[in-house]
């Protein structure tokens, strides 16, 4: 499968890291980039073949677009239209499927994603979601591509991807502010900063690798390390006085209208 980027910026350099390290030869990767350094870096650290124009990087199963959500229709409208078969695949936030259609001439073949940026490690996650007319072969595509650096969660209504940008898309940075937070706790408390700050990390890296082994509801998770009458049960008391759900809801309820702002703002004529 060939896989041509528009943008060379660390999402997709994390997305062509995964996708080689997951056994897609370099020979089948091109990147268009206008930066003439990046072009080098690219080139040198991946072995690929990167560009400064993107007529050849058309020529491809799937086109990946990872530019900047405000130049993308300047960046689209410059192109030719992508043969029929070809997958767009955006990972630019904000910026609506139809709309991408629409810049390019009416191509029918555009899937939207919202990637995370744990993909730089390799731990992402993304949201994903098609155009009527994408065929079932060109969304398996447009997974493969995205699951070198991570996993996946398709919805069936665009809209909803919003939701997944309040989520999985802003959310690392809701779960830094609360390291942040921990760490700063645990310096109050009378801990070095080195300590407060691998307590931190640790605590918040195992919790999730336990969630996510373990299978188990968060609630029963929570449960099982809540004592009665302990040290937890008095900590997790205070959190929910001091509103700690209404915050997270506020958080994600705030991106998600931001988000939509961006879809109609991007969008317009």
């Amino acid at each position: 499968m060939k896989v041509g980027f528009i943008g060379g910026g660390n999402m997709a350099e994390a997305m062509i890291g995964g996708m080689l390290r997951q056994g897609f030869a370099a020979a089948d990767i091109r990147v268009t980039e206008p930066n003439p350094d990046r072009r080098a870096a690219l080139a040198t650290r991946y072995g690929i073949t990167v560009e400064a124009e993107a007529a050849a990087t058309l020529a491809v199963d799937v086109l990946v677009l990872a530019v900047k959500p405000q130049v993308l229709r300047a960046v689209l409208t410059s192109l030719p239209r992508p043969a029929p078969e070809t997958c767009v695949l955006s990972i630019a936030a904000g910026v609506r499927a139809g709309d991408i259609a629409r810049w390019l001439n009416q191509h029918k073949a555009v899937v939207r994603a919202m990637p995370n940026t744990p993909a730089l490690v390799g731990a992402g996650i993304a949201g994903l979601y098609a155009l009527p007319d994408v065929s079932a072969e060109q969304q398996a595509r447009a997974e493969t591509v995205l699951k070198a650096v991570g996993e996946t969660v398709w919805v069936a209504d665009e809209a909803l991807i919003d939701a997944v940008t309040a989520i999985s898309g802003s959310g690392p940075a809701y779960v830094f502010l609360f390291i942040e937070a921990l760490e700063s706790a645990g310096r109050a408390l009378g801990l070095d900063a080195d300590a407060a700050r691998t307590l931190a990390l640790g605590t918040v890296y195992g919790s999730a690798a336990l969630a996510v082994q373990d299978g188990s509801e968060p609630a029963e998770l929570r449960a099982r390390v809540t004592s009665k009458g302990g040290t937890t049960e008095r900590g997790v008391a205070a959190l929910e006085e001091h509103g700690v759900r209404a915050a997270v809801a506020a958080a994600a309820a705030a991106a998600a209208a931001r988000a939509r702002e961006l879809g109609d703002q991007l969008g317009a004529e």
